[in-house]
């Protein structure tokens, strides 16, 4: 087997970490001066702040007037939490998983709340049929599996006369791909995913049916403080104009704000979807040009395009998982990408983020080095001992 000579050029950005994830192009720490750090989130520039974070995501991601968004603790984790915990049980739940975060989902209701629910799965690189569900029930659900590489294509299956809720983490999805919110009562995600912001905050909207849901009905089981959205079975208002539940770092939430501008001003949503679906498109065409790799996502209309998982399909490799881990090793050696490697419950491979923060050039630097480490490793398993 050949060794292709090292490439000439490098990725100017090395990082395709899926969370957190690379920071937008034009950051500089220097572009956060105006965070008012040391200040009460409670203080007048500290709600200003807050609103503009909740504004601007209804601006950018199109949400309707009438739905609820709050920053919530905990990143999305706390977000699908919090709506678990507090709205289901009031009728039958289906639970649906085809990667390790909806397995988590599934555990938590089944086990944890002993909740009465049907529970759906698929295996890595597959999806479940959304069309076949009871949508009378409550149904969970990731839009974008982050460790599998596997997305809901669009919304239609989802009745808009269901009479269940739709609870969808959307922490991959969101701003790379066109939700449909008239299907959706619960979206959460969080900031350090699509939009390179830093860790530890959630976002929850809540669609009107969601709201009511929360105004009438009373869970059986008690809801830790940071869980509670009503008072007195009114909706706590406040959390959703930006008086969050607990402290938020100021830091982060300028931050998030850069992003936000940058987002408008590189044309909104439709630029953020064009750059990932973009991006994902430079991954897929070295697949096709390549027989020793293939996504993980079986169907391509179902293949995300923010957490790209791939898998080697040489059969001469005995242990994917060494294979795989051999090749991420030797990328990283090279600062040519960081934290590629599969996640840790996922089939053996590489994940690679393509969201709207990473830039096409980099991606387009970073597939020759794949295809030298791939013959690097590869060569390595036949050479004499």
């Amino acid at each position: 087997m050949t060794i292709p000579a090292q490439p000439a050029t490098r990725p100017a950005n090395p990082r395709f970490s899926s969370g957190p994830c690379a920071k937008i192009p034009t950051f500089a720490l220097e572009k956060l001066a105006d965070a008012p750090l040391g200040r009460s989130h409670r203080a007048a520039v500290g709600k200003s702040k807050l609103k503009a974070a909740i504004d601007g995501t209804r601006d950018i991601l199109g949400i309707p007037a009438d739905y609820r968004i709050g920053i919530v603790p905990a990143s999305d984790t706390g977000a699908v939490e919090m709506a678990m915990w507090s709205m289901l049980g009031a009728r039958k739940a289906t639970m649906v998983a085809w990667e390790s975060f909806g397995a988590g989902w599934v555990t938590d209701v089944v086990k944890q709340l002993k909740i009465d629910a049907d529970v759906k799965t698929a295996e890595y690189g597959q999806i479940v049929d959304m069309a076949s569900l009871d949508y009378d029930t409550d149904v969970v659900f990731t839009w974008n599996g982050t460790t599998s590489g596997v997305r809901v294509p669009n919304g239609d299956a989802i009745p808009t006369d269901r009479k269940g809720l739709t609870i969808c983490d959307a922490t991959s999805a969101a701003f790379a791909m066109d939700l449909p919110w008239d299907k959706l009562d619960v979206v959460t995600f969080s900031w350090q995913k699509v939009m390179g912001g830093e860790a530890a905050h959630g976002m929850l909207v809540l669609s009107p049916r969601a709201v009511e849901r929360l105004e009438s009905y009373t869970p059986a089981w008690p809801l830790p403080k940071i869980f509670r959205m009503t008072k007195g079975g009114k909706l706590i208002e406040g959390i959703f104009k930006g008086e969050t539940i607990n402290t938020p770092s100021m830091l982060a939430v300028e931050d998030y704000l850069l992003a936000l501008d940058w987002a408008q001003d590189i044309g909104g949503l439709p630029a953020l979807i064009a750059r990932c679906d973009a991006n994902a498109g430079v991954i897929s065409q070295f697949c096709a040009a390549n027989d020793w790799i293939a996504n993980l996502a079986e169907d391509p209309a179902t293949a995300s395009t923010t957490s790209v998982c791939l898998k080697f399909t040489d059969p001469a490799i005995a242990d994917g998982a060494a294979f795989a881990k051999a090749v991420a090793k030797r990328l990283e050696a090279e600062g040519v990408a960081l934290d590629i490697g599969a996640y840790r419950d996922a089939p053996a491979g590489l994940r690679i983020w393509c969201g709207a923060t990473v830039e096409k050039s980099d991606l387009d630097a970073l597939m020759p080095w794949l295809d030298w480490a791939y013959h690097t490793e590869r060569a390595a398993l036949t050479a004499p001992a």
